[in-house]
């Protein structure tokens, strides 16, 4: 057989059944990549005879006789080709995993299909941009600008590693090729709850090209948590590396190590295991009642789980004031019940990664994750390792929003590379990724509310349930941070709190951009629309009379009390200026009387670290070159750390972001960083690289053969950011269908590092945020089984799906975060669902308290108030 791939020809026979995906990255070509394998997302895009089409569903021998032209055939040799470089220019790429099938699939556009690109597009995603600098690529807009030595901090510069995501070059988790590798497949349980009686691996075993079945059997009994903290305490210890009891369909139950998928697939199909099933509960309100299936009844509050025997992970009550009385002498009150559902984070990379042993005896992972050094202490701790005999790393991360706050798969991967001694691969499949990771937190949350004639809030209340599914990895953390800022943003005497987070048989929860807070402020900021409502206040004008202003105590009833979070900088009295502004310019559309017009807006306060430490240590040396070399931990993944911190070193060090050259996501370099979550990476890692870099330029003032400095942040004390959103929507009363007319939101970043950057980052929040409330939802069955593990039943939003959103900067700069900057990763995502709940509300004077807002949800509604359109 020969094929014509990017302009040479291959004599390469691939297997049977093999697909061109998975051939072409076999033949080097690793700018093809897997998202989905099931011609969904677009990311393996090549051109078959100039056509683009998805590698992962075209078999691989019927491209025998066609030319294939992948990312890194689209110029000639050396050379960029006019698309790559529109992306570089308008910088349509975040994580940029989807890059390289994206740009592809523009290239090969005609005009009449550039006329349509929600139709073009249909075929490729991307969960992080929100696809407006990718429609800048395609009507070639430049986006970026330059800097002169020292000027970088605030200048819209370019991602360091723009030119290698362009051209399919930036290396990701499985983009490196290595002899002898084996492959790992996991057996996963068919069954909710049960105990394995169990397990006969001897027909897998005696395979052909069988390494090893792992099971229990062969892990230590140590419990833990899959969350990542800094503090390990901040989350329950009920997991382990395999069990003998699993507690949700798709848990794992046994591993093989083969030399191929296909031979460790079909291994596992070969093993049996004889089941002792146990009673399951689904539902967090039956599982908290008396009589309900226990999940974990060996665990204690030593295993930090609040009350094990009612299936009650973690919980929270307090009080201010008196919310009863309050209540009853409220001019005006309201009182509503809300839900949200489970939503997938979406990352186009999956969870995965490679592990082997050097020639040092050390045990290197090579992972898709945001938190290399805790994973590192975690796999030292489980394996009794030194850890200087670990090494953790990551090159570039494609899409994280939280979900890879965990270690979902390194410690897999290390037993194997352990036990065999030999180099080892595991990379989830999409549905793996549905039914075996983790997910955003379902919570039914109650607010009661009051306030007074005069507009004043006198009473604010929450009443939460969250579900944390099979394990309480991040299940206190988030209940907490729920009931923190949401209710703290705003000044009232009385406020109470009573949460609670349970365990079902589901898969599990876990830590997901915004962490909590966008399902209780769907709840607490329809609670301040009405209320304003009842009053005739606009909803502006309430919120500005009763929000937080500086000075003022940010009070919750929730959690443990941290006395080290100020205002660094206040701009929300002008994000709601900004947003009011933008909300009253007109929208032109064309529809007629069946559409129901309304505006709604929400605000969000958010943290800048997490609570309980966050470190980051940094190093900056001078090259022999005149150049800078900074070494960082935290990791890069569409959250551009890598672009701020080189402009906050250049401006400090008076150079061009040119001569500062990255080292970052690698626990050999030395130092520690707690990890890219919780908006952390500028807050903390850019103000440890701050430190280090003022530290060089004194110690070069002092001493001219100076090279090196050190800096440091403990992620204390912490500052507040800010974001409001508007929406404007129309809804259709014959059908439910609903469309965003308007989208605005402003922001409180501090002074701002990279505007561009900036932007990107919310309109991709906005837009991540936008899916959650319109279509993603995970459905469960009476089963406790995912019944919608691929994108196509799931609805990740295409480019057709998502208005663009303006976007505008409060005018501050904060008193702690590096440079006067904050963060603003997480933050945007938050007020999105309550906002376009509130606009839906002002439209149909309906009030809609589940999310998503389906049109099937929508419509019986709408119908019982209007009758039949």
């Amino acid at each position: 057989m020969s094929f014509e791939i990017n302009g040479h020809n291959f004599s390469e026979k691939p297997q049977a059944g093999q697909c061109l995906r998975t051939f072409l990255r076999q033949l080097g070509h690793f700018g093809v990549k897997k998202g989905c394998d099931a011609g969904d997302c677009g990311a393996c895009t090549v051109l078959l005879d100039g056509e683009p089409v998805h590698s992962c569903i075209i078999p691989a021998f019927r491209a025998e006789g066609h030319t294939v032209t992948t990312i890194e055939g689209l110029a000639s040799e050396g050379g960029i080709h006019p698309m790559q470089q529109a992306f570089l220019d308008a910088q349509g790429f975040q994580c940029g995993f989807c890059t390289s099938g994206m740009i592809v699939t523009c290239a090969s556009l005609n005009q009449a299909q550039r006329a349509d690109l929600g139709a073009s597009l249909k075929g490729n995603l991307c969960r992080c941009t929100g696809y407006r600098t990718i429609e800048d690529a395609l009507d070639g807009k430049s986006n970026v600008e330059d800097a002169e030595p020292g000027t970088a901090f605030g200048r819209s510069l370019p991602a360091p590693a723009g030119p290698q995501v362009v051209t399919g070059k930036a290396r990701y988790t499985f983009d490196v090729a290595m002899d002898g590798l084996l492959h790992i497949k996991m057996l996963r349980s068919p069954h909710p709850h049960a105990r394995i009686v169990s397990i006969d691996s001897s027909a897998a075993r005696a395979m052909p090209g069988v390494y090893a079945v792992l099971t229990h059997a062969d892990t230590p009994a140590t419990l833990f948590s899959t969350a990542r903290h800094e503090i390990d305490a901040m989350d329950p210890e009920d997991t382990r590396i395999l069990d003998d009891t699993v507690r949700f369909i798709g848990q794992k139950v046994a591993a093989v190590v083969a030399d191929s998928e296909a031979i460790a697939e079909e291994a596992c199909r070969r093993i049996d295991v004889v089941y002792d099933i146990l009673p399951a509960v689904f539902d967090p309100a039956t599982a908290i009642a008396p009589g309900a299936p226990v999940i974990h009844p060996d665990k204690t509050p030593a295993h930090r789980v609040s009350n094990a025997i009612r299936n009650i992970v973690a919980e929270t009550h307090g009080e201010f004031g008196d919310v009863a009385a309050a209540l009853a002498a409220a001019a005006v009150t309201y009182e509503g019940t809300f839900t949200t559902q489970r939503v997938q984070h979406g990352h186009l990379e999956t969870h995965g990664g490679m592990a082997w042993l050097d020639a040092d005896g050390i045990l290197n992972i090579r992972s898709s994750t945001q938190t290399p050094f805790l994973t590192r202490r975690a796999l030292a701790q489980l394996y009794d390792l030194p850890s200087d005999k670990v090494r953790v790393f990551c090159e570039r991360v494609g899409g994280g929003f939280g979900g890879k706050q965990e270690m979902f798969v390194e410690d897999i991967l290390a037993l194997a590379a352990l036990k065999t001694g030999r180099p080892v691969k595991w990379e989830l499949t999409r549905e793996e990724q549905f039914i075996a990771t983790s997910t955003r937190h379902p919570m039914r949350v109650t607010v009661r509310a009051g306030a007074d004639r005069q507009g004043k809030l006198t009473a604010l209340q929450l009443d939460v349930l969250s579900n944390t599914g099979a394990y309480g990895n991040h299940a206190g953390p988030v209940l907490f941070h729920a009931c923190g800022e949401s209710l703290g943003v705003y000044n009232c005497t009385n406020k109470k709190v009573d949460a609670v987070v349970a365990y079902t048989n589901t898969v599990p929860a876990g830590a997901f951009r915004g962490y909590g807070l966008p399902q209780t402020l769907f709840a607490v900021e329809a609670a301040i629309d009405d209320l304003a409502a009842q009053l005739g206040i606009s909803p502006y004008d309430f919120r500005r009379h009763n929000a937080i202003k500086p000075g003022d105590a940010m009070l919750s009833p929730a959690g443990t009390h941290y006395d080290d979070v100020t205002i660094g900088s206040y701009g929300l009295d002008q994000c709601l200026d900004l947003v009011e502004q933008a909300m009253q310019v007109k929208t032109k559309h064309d529809l007629d009387d069946d559409w129901l017009i309304g505006d709604g807006i929400a605000l969000t306060m958010i943290d800048t670290v997490p609570p309980q430490g966050h470190i980051a240590e940094v190093v900056i040396a001078k090259r022999d070159d005149g150049g800078y070399e900074l070494t960082v931990g935290t990791a890069e993944f569409g959250n551009g750390t890598a672009t701020v911190h080189r402009q906050i070193a250049a401006t400090t060090l008076g150079c061009t972001v040119e001569q500062i050259h990255l080292r970052q996501s690698d626990t050999r370099n030395g130092g520690h960083d707690t990890g890219a979550y919780g908006s952390a990476g500028t807050f903390v890692a850019g103000k440890a690289t701050h430190d280090a870099a003022q530290k060089l330029v004194a110690a070069m003032q002092a001493d001219s053969n100076a090279r090196s400095a050190t800096g440091t942040s403990g992620g204390t004390p912490r500052s507040v950011a800010f974001n409001v959103q508007g929406f404007r929507v129309a809804v259709n009363k014959g059908t439910g269908a609903i469309k965003v007319l308007k989208s605005v939101q402003a922001a409180d970043a501090g002074a701002v590092a990279n505007p561009m950057q900036l932007r990107g980052q919310i309109e991709g929040g906005v837009a991540q945020s936008l899916g959650a409330t319109l279509y993603e939802e995970m459905v469960i069955d009476g089963r406790g089984r995912v019944v919608n593990p691929k994108f196509r039943d799931y609805h990740l939003p295409s480019f057709a799906d998502l208005p663009r959103t303006d976007v505008y900067f409060a005018d501050t700069y904060d008193a702690i975060g590096p440079l006067g900057a904050k963060s603003m990763s997480e933050s945007p995502y938050n007020p999105v669902a309550a906002a376009l709940g509130n606009a839906l509300f002002d439209a149909t004077g309906i009030r809609f308290t589940q999310v998503p807002f389906k049109p099937d949800r929508i419509f019986p509604e709408l119908q019982k108030k209007f009758g039949k359109s």
